[in-house]
């Protein structure tokens, strides 16, 4: 249920999908219920671009995320992050409507997904379960086979454009297939250039890629990623399988790590 409050031609909403259809535009700073509640304006509808749409939800620079206090997470984690960035319904909202493009682009009945480990196991996971989901509600379904790869993009902590491939780099099952590359984050896009250049030399049928996170930075990947998630900050984020030195993969939510986090799991 949509419960809503007029005040000053404004409406709060309580809904998360809120956030992925209006422009946030509060001035209120005095109100004491925020940022837990958002403030949106009403007005005329306007058509928004395709493509636009699906480069994701783009959350700003001063987005101080949600106090801890408001959601569930393991209790051990307490002092290790400083909030929850986006709350695992959101996440799970937002892919949903990635597979609806999906669903949409992929004329093929089958489509190869190959994903990216680790970080990417979990959306990868949910990716594949709202296309088959969507399927079974329409009259097309798309057949899906997953594949894993996992990748290393660093030499001596040193961020490279060569591609290191953990275990075995013959991706020769991609031939003629339509492919759909899932990963969790990208951020100057080197490991994925890097990856789509092996991939075309074993000449699939055609090649997406959907990124969970892209993160805003300099030389920001945006022409390497078709469907994306959430367009983020260049903050640390930990959670929904994204870690820091293998911990907080088992958070739901997608959190900002603390300065005690990361002294309490340096290596």
């Amino acid at each position: 249920m949509l419960f809503s409050l007029r005040r000053k031609q404004h409406f709060f909403l309580f809904t998360p999908q809120a956030a992925a259809d209006h422009k946030v535009t509060d001035k209120e700073d005095n109100n004491p219920l925020l940022p837990q509640r958002l403030i949106f304006t009403m007005s005329s509808p306007k058509p928004m671009d395709d493509t636009k749409v699906k480069r994701g939800i783009v959350i700003d620079d001063d987005w101080p995320g949600y106090s801890l206090d408001l959601f569930t997470y393991p209790e051990h984690y307490h002092h290790d992050i400083e909030n929850i960035y986006i709350p695992h319904g959101v996440i799970m909202n937002r892919i949903e409507r990635l597979a609806r493009y999906v669903m949409e682009d992929f004329e093929d009945s089958k489509i190869m997904v190959l994903c990216v480990l680790k970080g990417g196991y979990k959306f990868c996971a949910d990716l594949v379960e709202f296309i088959k989901v969507l399927g079974r509600s329409s009259n097309r379904y798309l057949e899906t086979r997953v594949e894993f790869i996992r990748l290393k993009s660093y030499l001596n902590d040193q961020s490279t454009e060569d591609l290191h491939i953990i275990g075995s780099s013959d991706l020769s099952f991609l031939r003629g297939k339509s492919v759909l590359i899932v990963e969790a984050i990208v951020d100057t896009g080197k490991t994925m250039k890097a990856l789509l250049k092996h991939v075309e030399t074993f000449e699939p049928k055609m090649v997406k890629v959907a990124g969970l996170l892209v993160k805003r930075v300099s030389n920001m990947a945006d022409s390497f990623t078709d469907y994306v998630g959430f367009e983020i900050p260049n903050r640390f984020v930990v959670g929904y399988a994204l870690d820091y030195n293998e911990y907080f993969r088992d958070l739901n939510h997608i959190c900002v790590i603390s300065k005690t986090g990361k002294m309490k799991y340096k290596v």
